[in-house]
């Protein structure tokens, strides 16, 4: 069979047009609404009529997820790929329910009434297996806004400590700051992220490649909470000597799936509605300083007994997001000075990258939370600085901000970096590589997991598993080559200047590293000149080696 591919820019119009006919947004303005009270997530048994032979992979999901996902060897597409039944759901909204959002992976929808409706019009339905009200209108809680971080102008510790702390700057140096990784942010708002300077390279390039609010059903996402402002600067910002992002040169989703208005179990619904659009669009990392345990209508709660990796709603998809190939980093969760003291969901997924807080002493914040896991798991996973992080809010000011809000993205960051240099590792090979270049990890614990992760370790880790060496210090391939070409080295260079020329003698291509902590080097400066011969300098630490290579065309 012939595989049909299509332009994933043209499946992504497609996936929001599909968005915009089962959300219609016309009671909201600027995404407001305030009519709807009562939501209620339905269990399915089943998917209706539909079989996998009824669909191309094409049909669901762009080609960045198709590739993402045969690089780690996932059938594509598989059950959980299929759309909710859209007959069950017109049964349901004829019955007077609303529907708001769907869950393919967990077979569920999301439906919401204005007054508390009677379930014994559906409940009896031959294909609804269960039915849970996950929003209703009790009275806040007595928590403070579990998204407030408090900010402070300091000098203290240096503004790039958090890229330091993890041996980031020669990844850096190297030339690896994310480029062609797509991060899908999940967050509660990004309030003047299309404002800050920090982030004004970030939009030049057009790193932003759509937004969406999945608590409103609308495009608009630059307001509600300053919250993903912050997270968005940690990973993307870049004003130096002020602040620098774990990955500027990355390309972003921006998706808000936490109503900072209230906590209840619905905004799980909207995580794994943001989940699903995010494999959808390619996405290779899901940032998500987002968490629960804890609900306004206290008979909601979860208990830590739940932290078990499979007991929440949130968790199971994030498990799931992981077994498309997506890397899932989450916070751990600022409560081991609190009541409640452990990590909270979906930090608890064995396929979740669990992060912790440090300070800038690489010491164990006051708030971070505490694993292990409810089934003895080593949790968190790795930690990070989430102490005294710069971050920017808003246009005049860089600041500085506690929380594992923030030490989750300065490794989502890192991580784009290290898929950047190593293409061939998927997340379960990032994961392993995490845990294995931790300061702790002959002796994790609970509370820093595996501990402080060395980045160029984890580079040299992968691409000792996933690249062969060659016998010589050096090979191209392919060679003859057509478009782009790899250098690949029997060590690593340490540092690299790098020229190539044509038989004449004119310089095409220089570049100098300061740094270079790959064996590889992917060249791509090629693709426009003509075909031919030309010649391929590079200097390392090593010695001098010159190769010839040929160009041809396709």
């Amino acid at each position: 069979m012939v595989t049909k591919r299509v332009d994933p820019v043209l499946v992504i119009k497609v996936i929001l047009a599909f968005t915009f006919l089962f959300f219609p947004n016309s009671s909201f303005l600027h995404g407001q609404e305030t009519i709807y009270k009562y939501f209620y997530r339905i269990y399915f048994t089943d998917k209706g009529e539909k079989n996998l032979t009824d669909f191309e992979p094409v049909d669901l999901l762009s080609s960045k997820a198709i590739d993402r996902r045969g690089k780690a060897g996932i059938t594509v597409p598989d059950w959980r790929d299929i759309p909710v039944c859209s007959e069950y759901i017109k049964q349901i909204i004829t019955a007077g329910f609303k529907l708001h959002c769907t869950s393919k992976w967990m077979n569920t929808a999301l439906f919401k009434t204005e007054t508390l409706t009677d379930l014994n019009s559906i409940q009896n339905l031959p294909f609804i297996s269960e039915i849970k009200i996950v929003k209703n209108p009790a009275g806040k809680n007595g928590f403070h806004d579990k998204l407030f971080f408090r900010t402070e102008q300091t000098d203290y510790p240096p503004f790039d400590r958090p890229v330091s702390m993890l041996n980031g700057h020669p990844v850096h140096n190297s030339g690896f700051d994310g480029k062609g990784i797509l991060i899908a942010v999940l967050d509660a708002g990004f309030t003047d992220a299309d404002k800050i300077p920090s982030l004004n390279a970030l939009h030049k390039r057009e790193g932003i490649k759509g937004t969406y609010d999945f608590v409103k059903n609308d495009k608009f996402v630059y307001g509600y909470h300053n919250h993903g402002t912050a997270v968005l600067s940690v990973l993307a910002g870049r004003i130096p000597d002020r602040i620098e992002g774990t990955a500027p040169g990355a390309d972003y989703w921006l998706l808000r799936t936490e109503d900072d208005d209230t906590e209840f179990p619905v905004e799980e619904d909207y995580w794994a509605a943001g989940a699903e659009f995010a494999d959808s669009t390619g996405a290779d990392i899901i940032s998500s300083s987002l968490g629960y345990f804890t609900f306004d209508d206290p008979v909601l709660n979860y208990k830590y007994q739940d932290m078990n990796g499979n007991n929440t709603f949130i968790t199971q998809v994030a498990d799931i997001a992981a077994s498309k190939g997506i890397v899932v980093v989450s916070s751990a969760g600022n409560e081991r000075n609190k009541e409640w003291i452990h990590i909270i969901a979906p930090s608890d997924g064995d396929s979740v990258i669990a992060v912790g807080a440090v300070d800038g002493n690489n010491l164990l914040s006051s708030f971070s939370s505490s694993g292990p896991s409810a089934d003895g798991r080593i949790k968190p996973d790795i930690v990070a600085q989430g102490v005294s992080v710069p971050v920017q809010t808003t246009s005049s000011t860089i600041e500085r901000a506690n929380g594992t809000s923030f030490s989750c993205p300065i490794i989502s960051g890192m991580c784009a970096c290290i898929m950047q240099a190593v293409s061939k590792a998927d997340n379960k090979n990032l994961i392993d590589a995490l845990h294995s270049s931790s300061d702790r990890y002959e002796h994790p614990d609970s509370l820093y997991g595996y501990g402080i992760p060395d980045m160029v370790t984890v580079i040299s880790y992968l691409q000792n598993l996933l690249i062969t060496k060659p016998q010589n210090e050096t090979v191209i391939s392919p060679n003859p080559f057509t478009s782009d070409f790899y250098v690949t080295f029997k060590k690593s260079p340490e540092w690299m200047k790098l020229e190539i020329f044509t038989p004449s003698g004119i310089t095409i291509v220089k570049r100098s590293y300061k740094d270079y902590i790959s064996r590889t080097i992917k060249i791509t400066d090629l693709q426009s000149v003509p075909q031919g011969l030309y010649f391929i300098r590079v200097t390392t630490v090593n010695g001098i080696f010159t190769n010839k290579i040929i160009k041809i065309n396709n």
